[in-house]
């Protein structure tokens, strides 16, 4: 599958989504042994220096999980591995090739900046290893994360346990056996429900919150009653102006700020640069008041291997060495 290319709507701002990028590599001609009438034509290979399936962050990019999905049998086709969606969606482009009917204005879409009345298609089966729904429909978007086919949200995934491996480009999604982690693998409890996101305690600095794992955002988000807690920015302005925008393409103002460490279970993240936001999300999910912090790839990404496991409600962690 050849990753299909893409391009963010708002350069510059952190999104939930990372873009694409296509290099055009040229094959040399082979020399004519006579002048031909005609100029050759140059055969230009167009290939992707993205991973295919999983994209591990580095010091200059943000990383991605993507999950290779047949739809109505056809593709495989490129969703995002959204942790924080409760149900998939699709791109317009993906909905058009695969011809399907579209019902206008169906849906209340909603994103972590904000909600918008989308468009919806009725699928008969969407596939990815050991997962199957059936007879299911998906809300349609302008641009699905910066180029993707789609986002793979939480329908389905109760009793499964998804494996991403960042340095080996591989995900899996087979049924839960319960294999508890190995030696090598940090644990960290969560609790999920599609309504109010996949939860995790953590410890921002020296303060208690509430941490929402979310694969489909790029950037780590704090609210408000976090920054409060934490005693950052009283009484000073904030160093840098900055902006998230979601898949509704609302766009909600941040400001950037470094944390001493992030500790959730057995998982511990020193020095990290986050966002400080009164996202829409947050107040959906009836956390504005409390301490909460919006977990996303920019962290996630750092790892070796992520292990989900659903049905022991278990993150199994493996750092990079």
């Amino acid at each position: 599958m050849n990753p299909r290319p893409g391009s963010a709507h708002h350069p510059g701002l952190p999104t939930v989504a990372a873009v694409a990028l296509l290099a055009l590599l040229p094959e040399t001609a082979r020399a004519q042994a006579e002048p031909a009438p005609a100029p050759a034509i140059e055969e230009v290979l167009v290939t992707s220096p993205e991973p295919r399936y999983v994209a591990p962050t580095t010091r200059d990019r943000i990383g991605r999980i993507w999950a290779p999905v047949l739809i109505n049998g056809k593709g495989p086709y490129r969703l995002v591995l959204d942790t924080g969606a409760s149900r998939s969606a699709l791109s317009e482009r993906v909905a058009v090739e695969l011809g399907l009917p579209i019902e206008a204005d169906a849906v209340r879409l909603r994103g972590v900046t904000g909600t918008a009345i989308a468009s919806a298609a009725r699928l008969d089966s969407m596939e990815f290893g050991e997962l199957t729904i059936r007879k299911t429909r998906v809300p349609i978007i302008a641009d699905a994360f910066g180029g993707a086919d789609g986002v793979l949200g939480g329908e389905g995934l109760e009793d499964k346990r998804i494996t991403i491996e960042f340095l080996r480009d591989r995900i899996s999604i087979m049924r839960s056996h319960r294999q508890r982690a190995m030696l090598s693998h940090a644990v960290v409890p969560f609790k999920y429900t599609p309504n109010r996101g996949m939860r995790v305690q953590v410890q921002v600095g020296a303060i208690q919150a509430v941490g929402l794992i979310d694969t489909g955002a790029q950037v780590t988000v704090g609210n408000l009653a976090l920054r409060e807690a934490l005693a950052r920015r009283r009484g000073q302005r904030d160093e840098y102006e900055d902006a998230v925008i979601g898949i509704t393409e609302d766009i909600q103002q941040a400001s950037r700020a470094r944390i001493p460490s992030i500790i959730a279970g057995q998982m511990v993240v020193r020095n990290a640069e986050i966002r400080f936001s009164d996202l829409h999300i947050f107040e959906h999910w009836r956390l504005n008041s409390e301490p909460a912090l919006l977990i996303g790839m920019d962290v996630l990404g750092t790892l070796d291997t992520l292990v989900i496991d659903y049905s022991l409600k278990e993150l199994q962690l493996r750092t990079r060495r």
